[in-house]
Protein backbone atom coordinates (compact mmCIF):
# COMPACT_ATOMS: atom_id res chain seq x y z
CA UNK A 1 0.00 0.00 0.00
CA UNK A 2 1.55 3.23 -1.06
CA UNK A 3 1.13 6.53 0.66
CA UNK A 4 1.85 10.04 -0.40
CA UNK A 5 2.91 12.95 1.78
CA UNK A 6 0.20 15.54 2.24
CA UNK A 7 0.65 18.61 0.09
CA UNK A 8 1.88 21.63 1.98
CA UNK A 9 -0.20 24.75 1.75
CA UNK A 10 0.51 28.27 2.89
CA UNK A 11 -1.82 29.37 5.68
CA UNK A 12 -4.76 31.35 4.32
CA UNK A 13 -4.49 35.11 4.61
CA UNK A 14 -7.18 36.56 6.85
CA UNK A 15 -9.74 38.94 5.40
CA UNK A 16 -8.36 41.69 7.63
CA UNK A 17 -4.84 41.10 6.25
CA UNK A 18 -6.21 41.13 2.71
CA UNK A 19 -8.01 44.39 3.45
CA UNK A 20 -4.77 45.90 4.78
CA UNK A 21 -2.85 44.85 1.68
CA UNK A 22 -5.59 46.33 -0.49
CA UNK A 23 -5.44 49.60 1.47
CA UNK A 24 -1.68 49.75 0.89
CA UNK A 25 -2.15 49.17 -2.83
CA UNK A 26 -4.78 51.90 -3.06
CA UNK A 27 -2.23 54.36 -1.64
CA UNK A 28 0.42 53.13 -4.09
CA UNK A 29 -2.05 53.53 -6.97
CA UNK A 30 -3.06 57.01 -5.73
CA UNK A 31 -6.70 55.97 -5.29
CA UNK A 32 -6.58 57.05 -1.64
CA UNK A 33 -5.50 60.64 -1.11
CA UNK A 34 -4.15 62.41 1.98
CA UNK A 35 -6.87 64.12 3.99
CA UNK A 36 -9.64 62.32 2.09
CA UNK A 37 -12.86 61.51 3.96
CA UNK A 38 -14.43 58.09 3.39
CA UNK A 39 -17.27 56.18 4.99
CA UNK A 40 -16.95 52.55 6.02
CA UNK A 41 -19.08 51.51 3.06
CA UNK A 42 -17.05 53.61 0.63
CA UNK A 43 -13.90 52.02 2.01
CA UNK A 44 -15.51 48.61 1.62
CA UNK A 45 -16.20 49.30 -2.06
CA UNK A 46 -12.75 50.79 -2.66
CA UNK A 47 -10.95 47.82 -1.11
CA UNK A 48 -13.33 45.22 -2.51
CA UNK A 49 -13.72 43.69 0.95
CA UNK A 50 -16.73 42.85 3.16
CA UNK A 51 -17.81 45.35 5.77
CA UNK A 52 -16.72 43.09 8.63
CA UNK A 53 -13.12 42.99 7.39
CA UNK A 54 -13.09 46.77 6.93
CA UNK A 55 -14.37 47.32 10.46
CA UNK A 56 -11.61 45.06 11.80
CA UNK A 57 -9.05 46.93 9.68
CA UNK A 58 -9.90 50.42 10.92
CA UNK A 59 -8.34 50.12 14.45
CA UNK A 60 -5.03 49.00 12.90
CA UNK A 61 -4.98 51.92 10.47
CA UNK A 62 -5.82 54.31 13.32
CA UNK A 63 -3.02 52.87 15.48
CA UNK A 64 -0.57 53.36 12.60
CA UNK A 65 -1.68 56.95 12.08
CA UNK A 66 -2.90 56.28 8.55
CA UNK A 67 -6.56 56.89 9.32
CA UNK A 68 -8.57 58.63 12.03
CA UNK A 69 -12.22 58.86 12.97
CA UNK A 70 -13.60 62.39 12.88
CA UNK A 71 -16.93 62.85 14.71
CA UNK A 72 -19.79 63.80 12.37
CA UNK A 73 -17.48 63.48 9.35
CA UNK A 74 -16.41 59.85 9.13
CA UNK A 75 -12.98 58.39 8.46
CA UNK A 76 -10.15 60.64 7.32
CA UNK A 77 -6.96 59.48 5.63
CA UNK A 78 -3.85 60.96 7.27
CA UNK A 79 -3.55 64.66 6.52
CA UNK A 80 -0.13 65.79 5.33
CA UNK A 81 1.43 68.67 7.23
CA UNK A 82 4.98 69.88 7.89
CA UNK A 83 5.30 67.87 11.11
CA UNK A 84 4.32 64.61 9.40
CA UNK A 85 6.71 65.29 6.51
CA UNK A 86 9.69 66.00 8.77
CA UNK A 87 8.95 63.11 11.14
CA UNK A 88 8.47 60.59 8.33
CA UNK A 89 11.69 61.54 6.58
CA UNK A 90 13.66 61.57 9.83
CA UNK A 91 12.47 58.03 10.58
CA UNK A 92 13.23 56.95 7.02
CA UNK A 93 16.75 58.35 7.29
CA UNK A 94 17.46 56.56 10.58
CA UNK A 95 16.21 53.18 9.36
CA UNK A 96 17.80 53.30 5.91
CA UNK A 97 21.21 54.43 7.14
CA UNK A 98 21.28 51.44 9.49
CA UNK A 99 20.16 49.12 6.69
CA UNK A 100 22.68 50.50 4.18
CA UNK A 101 25.59 50.06 6.59
CA UNK A 102 24.79 46.34 6.69
CA UNK A 103 23.75 45.99 3.05
CA UNK A 104 27.11 47.24 1.73
CA UNK A 105 28.82 44.23 3.32
CA UNK A 106 26.22 41.54 2.54
CA UNK A 107 24.78 42.18 -0.93
CA UNK A 108 26.37 40.06 -3.64
CA UNK A 109 28.11 41.40 -6.72
CA UNK A 110 25.56 39.57 -8.88
CA UNK A 111 22.62 41.19 -7.09
CA UNK A 112 24.22 44.63 -7.40
CA UNK A 113 24.75 44.09 -11.12
CA UNK A 114 21.07 43.17 -11.53
CA UNK A 115 19.96 46.17 -9.47
CA UNK A 116 22.14 48.51 -11.51
CA UNK A 117 20.85 47.07 -14.78
CA UNK A 118 17.23 47.54 -13.68
CA UNK A 119 17.94 51.24 -13.07
CA UNK A 120 19.80 51.66 -16.36
CA UNK A 121 16.91 50.02 -18.19
CA UNK A 122 14.53 52.64 -16.75
CA UNK A 123 16.87 55.44 -17.82
CA UNK A 124 17.20 53.97 -21.32
CA UNK A 125 13.42 53.78 -21.70
CA UNK A 126 13.03 57.35 -20.41
CA UNK A 127 15.53 58.68 -22.93
CA UNK A 128 14.11 56.68 -25.82
CA UNK A 129 10.50 57.88 -25.66
CA UNK A 130 8.09 60.05 -23.74
CA UNK A 131 7.71 59.12 -20.06
CA UNK A 132 4.25 57.62 -19.66
CA UNK A 133 2.26 56.11 -16.77
CA UNK A 134 3.61 52.62 -17.44
CA UNK A 135 7.22 53.77 -17.22
CA UNK A 136 6.53 55.80 -14.08
CA UNK A 137 4.97 52.73 -12.46
CA UNK A 138 7.97 50.56 -13.35
CA UNK A 139 10.41 53.25 -12.21
CA UNK A 140 8.62 53.57 -8.88
CA UNK A 141 8.83 49.80 -8.39
CA UNK A 142 12.58 49.86 -9.11
CA UNK A 143 13.07 52.88 -6.83
CA UNK A 144 11.20 51.54 -3.81
CA UNK A 145 12.37 47.99 -4.51
CA UNK A 146 15.97 48.89 -3.68
CA UNK A 147 15.01 50.59 -0.42
CA UNK A 148 12.77 47.67 0.62
CA UNK A 149 15.49 45.16 -0.25
CA UNK A 150 18.01 46.93 1.99
CA UNK A 151 15.61 47.06 4.92
CA UNK A 152 14.59 43.40 4.57
CA UNK A 153 18.25 42.36 4.34
CA UNK A 154 18.54 43.29 8.03
CA UNK A 155 16.46 40.20 8.77
CA UNK A 156 14.49 42.06 11.46
CA UNK A 157 10.74 41.72 11.00
CA UNK A 158 10.01 44.52 13.48
CA UNK A 159 12.14 47.00 11.55
CA UNK A 160 10.65 45.87 8.23
CA UNK A 161 7.12 46.40 9.59
CA UNK A 162 7.90 49.88 10.96
CA UNK A 163 9.56 50.78 7.66
CA UNK A 164 6.59 49.59 5.58
CA UNK A 165 4.18 51.68 7.64
CA UNK A 166 6.40 54.73 7.32
CA UNK A 167 6.73 54.11 3.58
CA UNK A 168 2.95 54.47 3.31
CA UNK A 169 3.20 57.84 5.07
CA UNK A 170 5.95 58.90 2.65
CA UNK A 171 3.82 57.82 -0.31
CA UNK A 172 0.91 59.87 1.00
CA UNK A 173 3.26 62.82 1.39
CA UNK A 174 4.44 62.42 -2.20
CA UNK A 175 0.85 62.33 -3.42
CA UNK A 176 0.30 65.66 -1.70
CA UNK A 177 3.55 67.13 -2.99
CA UNK A 178 5.88 65.84 -5.64
CA UNK A 179 6.06 62.20 -6.65
CA UNK A 180 8.21 60.33 -9.16
CA UNK A 181 6.98 62.45 -12.07
CA UNK A 182 8.57 62.80 -15.52
CA UNK A 183 10.70 65.79 -14.49
CA UNK A 184 12.24 63.97 -11.51
CA UNK A 185 12.47 60.40 -12.83
CA UNK A 186 15.95 60.62 -14.35
CA UNK A 187 17.41 62.67 -11.44
CA UNK A 188 16.04 60.06 -9.00
CA UNK A 189 17.55 57.21 -11.02
CA UNK A 190 20.79 59.18 -11.21
CA UNK A 191 20.90 59.48 -7.41
CA UNK A 192 20.29 55.75 -7.07
CA UNK A 193 23.03 54.87 -9.57
CA UNK A 194 25.44 57.16 -7.71
CA UNK A 195 24.56 55.26 -4.53
CA UNK A 196 24.89 51.87 -6.29
CA UNK A 197 28.35 52.86 -7.56
CA UNK A 198 29.49 53.24 -3.93
CA UNK A 199 27.88 49.91 -3.02
CA UNK A 200 29.82 48.19 -5.80
CA UNK A 201 33.08 49.59 -4.38
CA UNK A 202 32.04 48.49 -0.86
CA UNK A 203 32.74 52.03 0.30
CA UNK A 204 30.62 52.23 3.46
CA UNK A 205 31.19 55.96 4.22
CA UNK A 206 30.28 56.90 0.63
CA UNK A 207 27.22 54.63 0.73
CA UNK A 208 25.89 56.40 3.83
CA UNK A 209 26.70 59.85 2.44
CA UNK A 210 25.01 59.19 -0.90
CA UNK A 211 21.96 57.55 0.65
CA UNK A 212 21.55 60.57 2.94
CA UNK A 213 21.83 62.86 -0.09
CA UNK A 214 19.11 60.89 -1.90
CA UNK A 215 16.71 61.01 1.05
CA UNK A 216 17.39 64.71 1.60
CA UNK A 217 16.69 65.31 -2.07
CA UNK A 218 13.30 63.59 -1.76
CA UNK A 219 12.58 65.52 1.46
CA UNK A 220 13.34 68.84 -0.21
CA UNK A 221 11.26 67.94 -3.23
CA UNK A 222 8.08 67.48 -1.21
CA UNK A 223 8.79 70.75 0.59
CA UNK A 224 9.09 72.55 -2.74
CA UNK A 225 12.79 73.27 -2.23
CA UNK A 226 15.52 72.90 -4.88
CA UNK A 227 17.26 69.56 -5.22
CA UNK A 228 20.76 69.58 -3.65
CA UNK A 229 23.68 69.60 -6.07
CA UNK A 230 25.22 66.24 -6.85
CA UNK A 231 28.86 65.96 -8.06
CA UNK A 232 28.06 63.04 -10.37
CA UNK A 233 26.00 62.32 -13.46
CA UNK A 234 25.00 59.40 -15.67
CA UNK A 235 27.82 60.34 -18.02
CA UNK A 236 30.17 58.75 -15.47
CA UNK A 237 28.80 55.39 -16.59
CA UNK A 238 29.02 56.12 -20.31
Amino acid sequence: MSSTAPASHSPPISLRAQAYESFQQQIVDANIRPGQFVSQRELMQLLGMPLGAVRELIPRLEAEGLLKTVPQRGLQVAHVDLKLINNAFQLRRLLEREAASRFVTTVSDADLAAIEQAHLSIVKRARKKAIDASLLKDATAVDWGLHDLMIDALGNELISEVYRINSLRVRLIKLEGSTLSPDVLIPAMEEHLWFIEALKRRDAPAVIERLSHHIESAHRRVLGLPRPDMPWSLENLE
